[in-house]
């Protein structure tokens, strides 16, 4: 009989910048807590505290550092996470005088990472970011054995492998690119595979736990995993719409960005990040609940902006809006420039989403009488079938008389078929 197996003990450390203030504020704790519980340990203690510069030694200053020994010993933990970036010889010195593991944000990110990555591309991205981590710490394994001396044949064991190890890292590191770039151009392949279909594709963005895979389920009739917690998705993943009032679209679902995301992993994900530069348009995914929803938006335009990616069209999607309770979500919607009110889990809303999805791609919504020409029978018959027709009537000449509630972009394709005209081209009105 197998028992439950027992979530490692951690002490956990917020230490906050004096210098680092800024007018919008998150509750950074609360976010670096849930990544802690997302990662799969069990918070036995929590620390935290405000620095104006940090220890160059031990990051933090000495009454703390003892206050965190005496709940090590205390927890009988061999685990300590901080909420902060540490040196490698912080990390070093934080281990040996605390006697326990020690990790930063971005080590906690990266195991998070390795733990949900499920496609090929996406653990290879994993990998490519931890070693590329790891590179800078390699002393702390080997530093128990002799270091370098001056003089011939005085080089010391523990200098030879930490060579040995860099070699090594540094060959897979090549060789992940390799295959990464490999993976690459295959996705090139495929994108173009999906422009030479005039499929437009729809890239659903945000912050980490915004709710872009539950939408993403609805839009696509997909069943990924779901859950309330930071990076539940991690691997970029492309299905085709399955709403009838849109055609043509696929979808992509992305990894949520985070705040102070670390530099390892924007480089590695490049692959993933290719999907945003081939998209057509961008749904920014915003848990509106969310208290902290306004510096979450700033980060994620901060990203946007620095990947070059903000001049894409873009429709906010303000998700999660049953928790406050709203009403009238496609009124709000109605109201609001390049934004929609919706709700994921109680489908409220969602009409405008597609409406503002359609008009983004296609342009305004028209209606229009247009004439075919008896040989375009096939694309009367199309027109019916994509309940486009409103009326119908035959022209003194026998021609076929249509009216139409189409979209802009649609129409305008439509017109370089011989035998389609417009009728009363300069009388045309949106579609109410």
């Amino acid at each position: 009989m197998t028992t439950e197996e027992e979530l490692p003990k951690s002490i956990i450390v917020h230490i906050d910048r004096f210098s680092l203030s800024k007018d919008l504020q998150l509750d950074a704790f609360q976010e670096f807590k849930e990544l802690c519980l997302a990662s799969g340990t069990e918070v036995c203690a929590e620390i935290t505290g405000k620095i104006d510069r940090p220890s160059p030694t031990y990051f933090v200053k000495r009454g703390k550092l003892e206050e965190i020994k005496k709940l090590v010993i205390k927890n009988k933990t061999n685990l300590v996470i901080f909420n902060n970036d540490l040196s490698p010889s912080q990390e070093r010195n934080l281990e040996k005088y605390l006697g326990a593991r020690v990790l930063d944000r971005t080590a906690l990110i990266l195991d998070i990472f390795a733990c949900r990555a499920t496609s090929h591309v996406g653990k290879l991205q994993v990998e490519l970011a931890q070693l590329t981590h790891l590179s800078t710490r390699l002393v702390r394994g080997w530093s128990h054995l002799e270091r370098q001396k001056g003089g011939i044949g005085l080089r010391g064991p523990g200098e030879t492998q930490l060579e040995t190890d860099r070699r090594l890292i540094g060959h897979r590191i090549k060789n992940l690119k390799k295959r990464l770039e490999k993976a690459h151009n295959q996705k090139e392949v495929n994108r173009y595979s999906r422009k030479k279909g005039k499929n437009s594709v729809v890239a659903l963005v945000g912050y980490t736990n915004a709710g872009k895979t539950t939408l993403f389920n609805y839009l696509t009739k997909n069943n990924l995993f779901v859950a309330d917690m930071p990076f539940a998705t991690l691997d970029s993943v492309t299905r085709k719409n399955n709403m009838p009032q849109l055609r043509n679209i696929l979808f992509s679902d992305t990894v949520g960005f985070i705040s102070n995301l670390p530099t390892q992993l924007v480089e590695s994900f490049k692959a993933t990040l290719d999907d945003l530069y081939s998209a057509d348009l961008l749904l920014h995914v915003v848990d509106i609940s969310d208290k902290d929803h306004r510096f979450k938006v700033n980060e994620v335009e901060k990203l946007l902006k620095d990947l070059n990616l903000s001049d894409k069209p873009i429709i906010r999607v303000n998700n999660k809006s049953d928790k406050l309770e709203l009403s009238n979500l496609d009124n709000l919607s109605l109201n609001s420039h390049n934004q929609v009110w919706i709700s994921s889990t109680t489908y409220d809303g969602l009409e405008s989403l597609l409406k503002n999805i359609n008009t983004c791609l296609n342009g305004t919504c028209l209606n229009q009488w247009v004439t075919l020409d008896a040989k375009l029978g096939w694309l009367r018959a199309e027109l019916y079938s994509q309940e486009k027709v409103i009326d119908e009537r035959i022209s003194s000449e026998g021609l076929i008389e249509l009216l139409l509630e189409i979209y802009k972009n649609d129409l305008i394709k439509l017109e370089q078929l011989e035998g389609f005209a417009l009728i009363n081209k300069n009388q045309t009105q949106e579609a109410i």
